[in-house]
């Protein structure tokens, strides 16, 4: 025994001490690893003139100058230099002016100050478009670029009262047009313990940071998205099953922290929800990170019964109450100074746990090795994230991606759970129905008796049997669910696959920059996709935001022309556009109160639908006519197809939700989500139409979108 102790001891060791080792590889690659250059201002002035940011994009950092307790524009400050001579008060970014010496005092968290840099572009840089990406900035700021007021999140203001805070990323272009570009930003914050610019601002090419900012979005929504259904269908997995409570501990636990990677980061929940409160954004996050400790110590008390001590129960429900209960109750300013105290509470959580871990993998329990190794990671992220929220560290908000590899690995555990119950259950009944075979032959006078015990054992046979298929057909129905929801995905990636192997072989050189524009816009479509599911019920409860403004229709409809053209002719069909000779802006030309984005949405899902059941050589036209006979001019678009168009009888079914119809004879064998009509039907009518069709079904179909036109004012 005490050898087995002993081999058992030294491979827990040696499997910690590689994880230690990856982790730190790991984190010096992406600490030092030299994706910008090492470039920083000084005294206010950022010299770039050898750096192509259009390039390579750079995160600012250095002295800036610093205005404490003034709001001042652009003029103002030149104003100031002319009178007052050279600036002498400087403050590194990023960085919060929490604890700046001033005047031999250290300042608060909560006030407001003006910052200015004046960045020294290159040659090469002058003549580009560059980007801003503004990270979240405590808690309300305006920002000039050469003079211009180019952004403001919030309301900036001298006081409590004047002041209305909000987080939320942002990128902002620019065109310099000269050698020089002044970065001019009022931050207010009385909101937060911590106040100013506490992250990287990056500058760069306009195309460049939207790239990456894409990519961070999608990265970020895939960790969101894996979070949410994990933890979902744990909870559907405890509702059938109330007896074992781990699956519920650990559901809670997944939702929790996927409901919590939608307010980090990139901030998801507030591009979904501009409006959201950013106090219950506060709450809600620091809730999670509270009640986080408490609900994975429950989860290991199911997984590993009997090692989690009575005191330690007891007192981490009493510190997660408190905690609560502060935070609940308490305005930010206060609860957020205790995010050092929250952040020990979860590490003491996380120890010790991993130490008692650390007795049931050397006791060789099943599953004790993997969910010492994922906790390992895991409270690595969660440590990082701790330290870089107080600006301890340049890696930022990793928590996702370990908690993402760590219920991984806990649902693999609770699979193996489940999948071992059940073949438990099958040994169970085999045994039970020998020893019922046995009974016969030991004794045949008690027949009847051993008879009505077999037929209650044979029922009991088959409950454990229904159970087991009731147990397959769930994991049939969520492999099948995953299908569907992958399904959608390939003809986007079918046609961006084709752009990129256009620009590989070199096919037409001069359209590389056309072709590399549609594989972008095909990024950006197939990230909303993923969203369609969720976006239709925002829909059909009022929740979506639209951001109307007059719009000439004639305008509208050529710019969406232009913009797919080359996409529905590259699937074999011929795209016409029928809108007259009359330029946009004569007298009767119709104008439409109109969210464009939405509504191209809506028009596009037409489009598509169109294409997929035309033939190739076929035709897809758009046209416009305008409706004069209602007191209520209606600007009418129609989208006609020549496929091989759709049954009468089901006109009106073809825009519920999740119908879809099936051509036979169709040659592309493009099968629909049953999403795209619906979501263009609730479009339409939030913009005060209506959608219909027709058909005969054989000569194609048309849809007509009918939308109600508003007097041109201009």
């Amino acid at each position: 025994m005490r050898g087995t102790l002993r081999f058992g001891s030294r491979t827990i060791l040696l499997y910690i001490s590689a994880a230690v080792v990856v982790g730190l590889i790991a984190s010096y690659a992406v600490i030092f690893a030299p994706v910008s250059p090492k470039v920083q201002s000084e005294k206010g002035i950022l010299d770039l003139t050898q750096v192509h940011v259009s390039e390579n994009p750079l995160k600012l950092k250095g002295e800036w100058a610093f205005y404490w307790q003034e709001l001042l524009s652009p003029e103002d400050i030149r104003v100031r230099s002319a009178s007052d001579g050279n600036h002498d008060r400087w403050i590194n970014i990023p960085g919060s002016w929490l604890g700046y010496r001033l005047d031999g005092q250290q300042l608060k968290g909560t006030g407001f100050a003006t910052f200015q840099v004046v960045i020294k572009l290159s040659e090469q840089d002058r003549n580009e478009r560059l980007a801003l990406r503004l990270p979240t900035i405590f808690h309300s700021y305006k920002l000039w670029v050469n003079g211009e007021l180019l952004e403001e999140v919030g309301a900036v203001g001298q006081d409590k009262s004047s002041v209305t805070p909000r987080l939320v990323t942002k990128l902002v272009f620019f065109q310099p047009e000269k050698d020089r570009v002044e970065l001019v930003m009022q931050v207010a914050n009385f909101h937060h313990k911590r106040g100013g610019i506490t992250k990287y601002i990056e500058l760069g090419g306009s195309d460049e940071l939207t790239v990456r900012t894409n990519l961070r979005i999608a990265a970020e929504m895939f960790i969101t998205a894996s979070l949410l259904v994990i933890g979902v269908y744990h909870l559907l997995l405890f509702a059938l099953r109330r007896k074992d409570r781990a699956p519920l501990y650990f559901g809670l636990f997944t939702l929790l922290f996927g409901i919590r990677s939608l307010l980090v980061g990139e901030l998801l929940l507030t591009q979904l929800w501009p409006t959201f409160p950013w106090e219950l954004q506060f709450k809600i996050e620091y809730l999670i990170l509270c009640s986080s400790g408490y609900i994975i110590t429950m989860y290991s008390e199911c997984i590993f019964p009997n090692y989690v001590s009575r005191w330690f129960r007891l007192s981490t429900r009493i510190a997660t109450g408190a905690l609560c209960l502060v935070v609940v109750v308490a305005p930010a300013l206060i609860y957020t100074k205790l995010l050092p105290i929250i952040g020990v509470v979860v590490v003491l959580h996380m120890i010790y746990l991993m130490v008692g871990l650390v007795q049931a993998a050397v006791r060789r329990m099943e599953g004790a090795l993997v969910f010492l190794l994922v906790s390992v990671v895991a409270l690595v992220t969660v440590v990082n994230d701790f330290l870089y929220y107080n600006e301890r560290s340049p890696i930022g908000n990793t928590s996702p991606l370990g908690l993402l590899v760590f219920t991984i690995a806990q649902m693999i555990l609770l699979s193996s759970r489940f999948t071992r119950a059940a073949s438990n259950e099958e040994r169970i009944a085999r045994e039970l129905q020998d020893a019922n075979d046995k009974l016969i032959e030991m004794n045949m006078n008690l027949e009847r008796t051993v008879q009505e015990r077999t037929q209650a054992l044979s029922a009991a046979h088959d409950d454990l049997r229904a159970s087991y298929d009731r147990l397959l057909h769930s994991e049939e129905g969520r492999k099948k669910l995953l299908a569907y929801i992958t399904h959608d995905l390939r003809m986007p990636l079918s046609s961006m696959l084709g752009y990129v192997e256009a620009v590989q072989d070199r096919v037409k050189p001069e359209r590389n920059e056309q072709y590399l524009k549609y594989i972008q816009d095909n990024t950006i479509r197939i990230n909303r996709m993923i969203e369609e599911l969720s976006f239709l019920s925002h829909l059909e409860t009022g929740q979506v935001s639209y951001r109307m403004e007059p719009v000439h229709v004639i305008h509208f409809l050529r710019g969406f022309f232009e913009q797919y053209e080359l996409v529905v002719r590259d699937a074999g069909l011929n795209f016409m556009l029928d809108i007259g000779d009359g330029e946009d802006q004569r007298p009767n030309s119709p104008v439409v109160e109109m969210d464009a984005q939405r509504l191209e949405q809506a028009l596009f899902n037409l489009v598509s639908n169109a294409m997929k059941f035309t033939s190739r050589g076929g035709v897809v036209r758009i046209a416009l006519a305008v409706d004069e006979a209602n007191p209520t001019r209606y600007a009418i678009i129609s989208v006609q197809d020549s496929g091989t168009g759709i049954p009468p009888d089901q006109l009106e079914q073809i825009f519920n939700r999740n119908y879809r119809y099936d051509r036979p004879d169709a040659e592309t064998g493009v099968e629909g989500s049953g999403l795209g009509l619906a979501i263009c039907r609730e479009i339409v009518q939030a913009h005060g139409g209506a959608v219909r069709a027709e058909s005969d079904g054989k000569t194609g179909s048309i849809f007509y979108v009918s939308l109600p036109c508003i007097v041109d004012r201009r």
